[in-house]
């Protein structure tokens, strides 16, 4: 990385960090990993009088300011609702117009990517997708494999009950070959043989459009998550929407189902 690309950085850095304090963000407090579902784009486009795919478009800008903002935090990781597995339903030149801006995303993103120390990972059944956005896929994870500063997780071709189902059959075809029990079977290595496997639940999941539902993401991983929704379209998302989904969760108790001792009354 160039001397100038560091001084750049760091200076936007320091410019986030005091943007943050000065909103009352508890800088040693923050979610270690934060998942987005990001909802809104066609209904954005449609409220212009603009086909979907600008609403699409529009809303890499803010995967583009999210992925930033969160490297700047140095939170480690970041999951993002990119394409799921319902989404092959929608009409074909969409998906196409989808799928095409993703090769290019995942191409021009890369030297940003690296020279930020964030390092793509893909969760989801990848091999659905077109050849020439799996090849762009593989370039961009291989590109970035040894950067450590962060990881950004894309879901892409994504299902949670997908995902479940098929960790189920993995370990079932394990136990029917002999290679571990059935006593053997628990969370810990039931969550081993997800496409999540090795990253950390989220503790914030954030969702946009104002929807309240989790659509299908991460059901095994959010059982303890705190979610954040806001009305605003994904492609208006910007920083100044992060911040406030971080103080809301940092104003929580989170307690994972035990009960805090002062609170049982006994």
């Amino acid at each position: 990385m160039s001397i100038e690309v560091i001084q750049t950085t760091t200076e936007t850095q320091e410019a986030t960090l005091e943007e943050a304090r000065a909103r009352g963000v508890d800088l040693h407090r923050l979610p270690r990993h934060i998942a987005v579902i990001m909802d809104g784009n066609g209904r954005w486009a449609k409220a212009r009088g603009m086909p979907r795919i600008e609403g699409h478009r529009n809303g890499i800008k803010s995967v583009r300011e999210t992925v930033r903002t969160c490297r700047e935090l140095e939170i480690p990781y970041l999951t993002l609702y990119a394409f799921s597995v319902e989404n092959w339903s929608r009409p074909r030149l969409e998906v196409e117009a989808l799928m095409r801006l993703l090769h290019t995303f995942l191409l021009s993103e890369i030297r940003e990517m690296r020279d930020n120390g964030i390092r793509l990972h893909s969760i989801g059944r990848t091999n659905d997708l077109p050849a020439g956005v799996r090849s762009a896929l593989d370039q961009a994870q291989a590109e970035t494999a040894e950067c450590k500063t962060m990881q950004l997780n894309l879901a892409l071709s994504y299902g949670g009950r997908t995902e479940i189902v098929s960790a189920a059959r993995r370990i079932a075809e394990e136990v029917r070959n002999g290679r571990i029990s059935t006593e053997e079977i628990d969370e810990a290595l039931f969550s081993s043989y997800l496409t999540t496997a090795g990253i950390p639940d989220p503790d914030l999941l954030i969702r946009t459009s104002g929807e309240f539902r989790v659509s299908n993401f991460l059901l095994w991983e959010i059982a303890y998550t705190e979610i954040w929704i806001t009305p605003v379209f994904w492609p208006d998302f910007r920083k100044e929407q992060l911040f406030s989904a971080i103080l809301d969760f940092q104003r929580r108790e989170r307690r994972f189902g035990r009960v805090i001792e002062a609170d049982v009354g006994l």
